[in-house]
């Protein structure tokens, strides 16, 4: 299966296919080989223990599913005493997530993780259910400058950076990152929303608001995969709503070097494997010769429009 292979910056994946931090645990190796994935991404934790939102915390949409989990996180010394030795049996790429509240602890937590067996750190800094009615970092381009140009003098390991679909100049943004140092960037993360039950008037969520993903965000997350690979230079790891062979295939031919698959994994659990298998034929069937040979491939009829080369 050479023909799987890529390459997100200097990170050579077996093949493009991986989880979406926050969707993968550690129960999904009693449901396939975890060592069949490019990545692992593992659930987002913050350097402080937290608990969380308050319940309800998931609801279902036509469409996709909506959370406000709030990253609760068994803090930095679980991570480095438990989570890690675990992953540490599988012979794949192990990209860590971490999120925090300032700049400065984003900073020390990304130093904190630069140990043996970490292969990427994803700054998760669009996370809308932490923040303030859903402001967070990734927003705007300055404090994505800023953010990422800490993280960047903290680590010397390839730096992903998680973009959210809540803002409105997400060209400025991705062009932000990459300026500060980024080395690929995670496009993109939920789209806030809300739900609100008819008969007893109150939110469907603790939290109010909500990460809307699933099928339903799709054409949202690869309007911004185009965007954000025609516009830099870095590998775009598209996200979301990805469920189908298709999915992958049309994420990899708007720009993106590699997938991340989230919501999918809760229908079922084993999409991840059933995508690996079905990519390989998809390329047998259409006589594509690599997973590479796709990427940035889409013709815009109108040529004032930037297309990949």
């Amino acid at each position: 299966m050479n023909r799987l292979k890529t390459a997100v910056g200097q990170l050579q994946l077996a093949n493009p296919i991986m989880p979406a931090s926050g969707t993968f645990t550690e129960d999904l190796a009693d449901v396939f080989d975890l060592g069949i994935l490019g990545a692992h991404v593992l659930k987002t934790f913050t350097p402080e223990i937290r608990s969380g939102n308050p319940t309800p915390r998931v609801c279902d949409l036509t469409g996709g599913m909506m959370n406000a989990i709030g990253i609760p996180s068994k803090g930095l010394d679980y991570f480095l005493h438990h989570t890690l030795p675990f992953w540490a049996r599988y012979d794949v790429p192990l990209v860590v997530s971490i999120s925090a509240h300032s700049y400065d602890a984003f900073a020390r937590l990304a130093a904190a993780v630069s140990v043996p067996g970490v292969a990427a750190i994803e700054a998760n800094i669009s996370c809308p259910n932490i923040e303030a009615d859903g402001r967070a970092f990734a927003v705007r381009a300055d404090t994505t400058g800023q953010v990422v140009t800490q993280l960047r003098a903290a680590t010397d390991l390839p730096l992903w950076v998680k973009l959210s679909p809540n803002t409105g100049e997400p060209v400025e943004v991705a062009q932000a990152a990459e300026a500060a140092g980024a080395d690929a960037l995670v496009v993109a993360n939920t789209l806030l929303g809300m739900a609100i039950d008819i008969n007893t008037r109150q939110p469907r969520l603790g939290n109010v608001m909500g990460g809307i993903s699933g099928p339903a965000i799709k054409p949202v997350a690869l309007r911004m995969t185009y965007q954000a690979a025609t516009a830099t230079r870095i590998p775009v790891i598209g996200c979301g709503g990805i469920v189908t062979v298709a999915d992958v295939v049309e994420f990899l031919i708007a720009g993106a070097t590699a997938v991340q698959v989230g919501t999918a994994t809760f229908q079922s659990p084993g999409t991840m494997q059933r995508l690996l298998a079905g990519l390989d034929d998809w390329l047998d069937a259409h006589g594509v010769s690599s997973v590479n040979d796709l990427r940035g491939t889409v013709m815009i009829p109108d040529a004032t429009v930037p297309v990949l080369t």
